[in-house]
């Protein structure tokens, strides 16, 4: 038979019953504080990942990254040369002129050079009188030709020694320049003959000349031998 509790049996009782209770509330607190604590993390965790895959994605985007060299970064002034303007070419073309023009003299005498025979030849020192002869009967093919007619003197010097110097360049053995006969100049003479002679002496690149065939121009043209 159960005998009735004594008033300190209930009072240790009820201060166990507390004191569970209060344990509870304890254990409570500290699982949500757990489950709190795993949240943020958690949280932390998927930043950081999206974070990696965000850095991943941008590399692979941009691909391969090289540091820039001193003289490329920001404070660095570089130093820029100007490019020099290209030569005019108009320009180039009247020194050359003027080039031609002080090297073919009118004041050259030319009479104490020519070989007086039926049409008067040249031929400069070292070629034998044989070369002249063989250019006389038509020996080398004429291979360019420049004609002279209606020129004014200062145009014509200037177009024979552009002339000469083109076809020196080019290779060219034999030539003829058609200087005219005079025909319709006053006085019935040859303007341009005697001073054609006399500037293609002044020409090194002449070897030798001599006047024309008939059917090659005859006394208004001459047959020009180049070195």
């Amino acid at each position: 038979m159960l005998q009735p509790s004594s008033p300190r049996q209930k009072i240790q009782k009820g201060l166990l019953i507390r004191d569970l209770k209060d344990l509870k509330l304890v254990r409570r607190e500290l699982e949500m504080r757990a489950r709190l604590e795993a949240q943020r993390l958690a949280v932390l965790q998927a930043a950081a990942a999206l974070a990696r895959a965000e850095k991943e994605l941008f590399s692979r985007a941009v691909g391969r990254v090289v540091a820039l060299a001193p003289q490329h970064r920001p404070g660095h002034r570089a130093s820029l040369e100007r490019a020099r303007p290209a030569p005019i070419a108009e320009q180039l073309r009247l020194d050359e002129m003027a080039v031609m023009q002080e090297a073919l003299s009118d004041e050259f005498d030319v009479e104490t050079l020519l070989h007086t025979d039926e049409t008067l030849s040249f031929r400069r020192p070292g070629i034998g009188p044989d070369v002249v002869r063989k250019l006389r009967r038509g020996n080398w093919s004429i291979q360019r030709q420049l004609d002279l007619h209606g020129f004014r003197r200062e145009d014509a010097r200037n177009a024979l020694g552009a002339f000469i110097r083109e076809a020196n360049k080019a290779g060219l053995r034999c030539v003829r320049v058609v200087h005219g006969k005079g025909l319709g100049s006053p006085g019935k003479m040859p303007v341009l003959k005697g001073r054609v002679q006399s500037w293609l002496i002044q020409k090194q690149e002449v070897l030798a000349f001599v006047q024309a065939r008939p059917a090659e121009g005859g006394a208004g043209a001459l047959v020009v031998l180049l070195a």
